[in-house]
């Protein structure tokens, strides 16, 4: 079975720690999922590339085609990765405005795996009083464990190991709840008629 993980990165810096974050734990999901046979494929969604294109949407109401396809790869996926650099105690804005351009139902019952980045151990706390509402209010299903990296954990000792296994079981978190559910149907089509038109022609002619 093919699977499909939407990768958030609103790291906005090039090299960015947020970023090198989302791809380890979007490693250790397509391993997890593919030891148990799933075929895996990432999609990586940089905020940083739409953050013009997010301003545009909140401002007209209509997302221009490259943000559309980056919604839609987030909503049509079967599982998300959502990691954010944490800024005065919360997340981004940036991180914060692209899932308000979603629509308020797109990701009910998604499995959803959080992750932050910070310059303090201190801010991991956003974690838990900031992300996991915003998404237990989007109604998706967020997996027990979050992941938090400062600046000590890539520093390659004891700090870097209790990451690694906090990237490990928050994987093996997710990658059960994506193989429980069934695959994902991929975004509705806007234009696509709810009617057929032989149904029109009948009501028609009634």
């Amino acid at each position: 079975m093919s699977r499909t993980l939407a990768v958030v990165s609103a790291g906005l810096s090039q090299p960015s720690s947020t970023r090198l974050l989302a791809d380890q734990l979007a490693a250790a999901v397509r391993a997890e999922l593919e030891r148990a046979g799933e075929h895996v494929e990432l999609v990586s969604v940089d905020l940083r590339e739409h953050a013009h294109d997010v301003v545009n949407n909140m401002l007209t109401g209509f997302p221009p085609a490259a943000l559309r396809e980056a919604t839609d790869a987030v909503t049509g996926a079967d599982g998300i990765i959502a990691v954010t650099p944490i800024f005065s105690a919360s997340y981004s804005g940036l991180f914060k405005s692209f899932f308000d351009v979603l629509d308020s139902e797109a990701l009910a019952g998604r499995p959803v795996l959080i992750g932050a980045t910070g310059g303090t151990a201190r801010h991991s706390l956003a974690l838990e009083h900031a992300l996991r509402p915003m998404f237990s209010y989007l109604r998706a299903v967020v997996v027990p464990t979050s992941v938090f990296a400062a600046p000590e954990d890539w520093s390659g000792g004891s700090a870097d190991g209790a990451l690694r296994a906090r990237i490990e079981r928050a994987s093996g978190e997710l990658a059960d709840l994506v193989r429980q559910r069934p695959t994902a149907a991929g975004p509705a089509d806007p234009f696509a008629l709810t009617t057929s038109f032989a149904q029109l022609l009948g009501r028609a002619d009634s």
